[in-house]
């Protein structure tokens, strides 16, 4: 990766990047979601909410299963490879401070003379 941002081979991969983070993102989301049902169902009153708590964590771990099972299958992650999964965290960590590195913003942020304004 350059230094500079505009040029378009900093560009190579992220889109599949991007769906990777953002199907990680959601994974997490999801696995809060079933850690949330299953405490909400030990602490539920009645029958009736107990069942509602256990049709939404069946959903939820449903979503898990299929959202892993996708994962895998792209190469985003690997449960059962510790190696193969660290070497793709390393990989995301060192993107990542790539991208933070990068001056993405002027010294000079100066707008004078960029927009047309009337002589005072």
């Amino acid at each position: 990766m350059n230094d500079d941002y505009l040029d378009p081979i900093n560009a190579e991969g992220m889109p599949d990047q991007a769906n990777a983070f953002l199907a990680m993102d959601f994974l997490l989301s999801v696995k809060t979601g079933v850690r949330n049902c299953a405490i909400a169902l030990t602490e539920a009153a009645t029958p009736e909410v107990r069942t509602v708590f256990r049709n939404q964590l069946r959903h939820s771990l449903a979503m898990h299963e299929e959202l892993s099972r996708m994962m895998i299958q792209k190469g985003w992650l690997h449960p059962n490879e510790t190696r193969k999964q660290y070497e793709l965290d390393m990989l995301s960590a060192k993107t990542t401070m790539q991208i933070a590195q990068m001056k993405l913003f002027p010294k000079d942020t100066s707008r004078l003379g960029t927009f047309a304004t009337p002589d005072y």
